[in-house]
């Protein structure tokens, strides 16, 4: 019962020192936002061969006129496979480039920025070049 102690201590002390200065505590996770975790998941493509694009996940974010809008993933689906396209938030539709690209718009502030092509095999972004 000691044994528990010894250790119990410090963990507590940890815990409350990371609070003070303002960090997250690392025994409890983040509340998720109401409004993204009751998201369903959308079928926004169908590419030849059988791929599937959906937006699925999202999170909550703010325009700079203080507008609020979710930010949603995209995700490839190949018969039992499920490739999220990583780091890619979007507030627009992708549109099919060819057989295995996309183009997806990275959203930035509810504003779609910059934009990628993503493999529809690997479901890797790359910057598209500005026209």
């Amino acid at each position: 019962m000691r044994f528990w102690r010894f250790f119990a201590i410090p963990a507590a002390v940890a815990s409350v020192s990371c609070i003070a200065r303002g960090e997250p505590d690392p025994v409890r996770v983040p509340r998720a936002d109401t409004g993204a975790a009751g998201l369903t998941d959308s079928l926004v493509l169908t590419a030849p061969g059988g791929a599937t694009i959906w937006l699925t996940e999202g999170r909550a974010a703010v325009s700079a006129g203080g507008q609020p809008c979710l930010e949603r993933t995209i995700e490839i689906r190949r018969d039992s496979v499920r490739l999220k396209v990583p780091l890619l938030y979007t507030v627009t539709r992708p549109v099919l480039l060819d057989d295995t690209t996309l183009r997806a718009e990275l959203a930035e502030h509810c504003r779609p920025a910059r934009t990628y092509r993503v493999n529809l095999r690997t479901a890797q972004p790359s910057p598209l070049e500005a026209r």
